[in-house]
């Protein structure tokens, strides 16, 4: 049994880093969400102000409602409920699982610092112009709303995040 935890060692190493680190985030993350209720978190409350003021550039009248009942903003394009915006688009979630598998994957602590702020920065942008034109796009082609929201979009944040890790692991990790 001995040889094998020696023979794996690294696999293991990864594997309990990931498993601890992705733990304490997520728990940390729910104490958040958790003290902000029943409003939205403030980071979902920045999100919806970004997108907000990017979309004030496009043609169409702009506004951001908080809902009455539940922690979500409402986008009404032109008077018109296009779509909302909840806890999840925040893109928390896929920046906490950016972090984790860098710091898994070890790299220096230095690299590992410096590369997760400039992931973080980059998926939180790239997640604000998801935003941006998933909007734009559901109140455009609304029977396209499914496919966008449930497949294009999440494949965009998600792509983003893999190529990231894939630019890690082949440049800065010790492994």
């Amino acid at each position: 049994m001995k040889e094998y935890f020696q023979k794996y060692s690294a696999a293991i190493g990864f594997v309990l880093r990931f498993l601890i680190v992705y733990a304490a985030l997520t728990a940390l993350y729910n104490w958040f969400i958790a003290s902000a209720a029943p409003y939205p978190d403030q980071i979902t409350t920045w999100v919806t102000e970004q997108s907000e003021w990017i979309l004030e550039y496009s043609p169409y009248h702009i506004r951001m409602v908080l809902d009455d009942t539940d922690p979500f903003y409402r986008v009404m394009i032109n008077d018109t409920y296009a779509a909302r915006i909840i806890e999840g688009c925040n893109s928390v979630s896929v920046l906490i699982l950016f972090v984790t598998f860098i710091i898994a994957f070890r790299g220096s602590w230095k690299h590992t610092v410096l590369y997760s702020l400039g992931g973080i920065v980059l998926l939180y942008l790239t997640n604000l112009f998801r935003i941006v034109i998933l909007t734009m796009g559901v109140y455009k082609y609304p029977e396209y709303t499914e496919i966008l929201h449930q497949l294009v979009f999440p494949a965009i944040i998600y792509g983003a995040m893999f190529i990231l890790w894939i630019i890690w692991v082949k440049k800065f990790t010790k492994a």
